[in-house]
């Protein structure tokens, strides 16, 4: 489903590689871990699947299509493919749950009813459901994660990105949250996560990718 190909970064300030020469593929169906330091390129990385980031060079390969080179006017139906969730949420505090949740929907073109009936399942994946008019202020930090990931699930992507999911979590919701991504994988969603939680990652026993200095140095499958 996905497969990068000497793929490398550079960003024009200072000119560094966040990433070089980067090599790997991901099965469709697979759930995989994204490790490394802080700054080693994972956030960089996932950007470039979700085109919030182009590749200086090389080929960000999905579904056989090298989305690298798209148009802007494509990259909102490749956008569909991709469920994306950060570690800050990234949640419209102004706005309910409900409004949270449905903005790909909307942004996507589904009538009300069908906006309706697809936000109330996502937040019933999660364990929210009941709270569609809270806003996100009056949530814990665990429940606002679970927002981020049923907004990024509510369009039905067959890939799931996520990064640093539980960086903000205590141990067992961080648990809690990775039985939600195995949850989805389990249903045939590919899941990438990136994440330095590395004894929760052990735990799982997923196939691990582990960047270092922008380079992929472990790629246990």
């Amino acid at each position: 489903m996905l497969q990068f190909i000497n793929v490398s970064k550079r960003y024009p300030a200072g000119g560094a590689d966040a990433l070089k020469n980067v090599n790997f593929e991901l099965q469709k169906g697979e759930m995989a871990f994204l490790t490394g330091h802080s700054g080693a390129g994972k956030s960089t990385l996932l950007k470039l699947i979700a085109l919030l980031e182009r590749s200086t060079q090389g080929q960000v390969m999905l579904d056989n299509q090298n989305i690298g080179r798209i148009s802007k006017r494509d990259v909102p139906y490749v956008r569909r493919k991709v469920g994306m969730i950060f570690q800050d949420h990234r949640l419209l505090h102004d706005r309910t749950v409900f409004d949270n949740v449905s903005l790909p929907l909307i942004i996507a073109g589904y009538r009300h009813q069908e906006i309706h009936r697809r936000v109330r399942a996502a937040l019933d994946k999660v364990g929210l459901l009941g709270k569609e008019q809270r806003l996100p202020i009056s949530l814990s930090g665990g429940e606002q994660q679970r927002v981020g990931i049923a907004r990024a699930v509510v369009n039905k992507p067959p890939m799931i990105l996520a990064d640093e999911p539980t960086g903000n979590l205590d141990p067992a919701l961080s648990e809690e949250i990775m039985q939600l991504f195995e949850q989805f994988n389990q249903v045939g969603v590919t899941v990438f996560i990136a994440s330095h939680d590395i004894a929760l990652i052990n735990q799982m026993g997923y196939r691990q990718l582990q960047l270092s200095e922008g380079e992929m140095v472990s790629n246990n499958g």
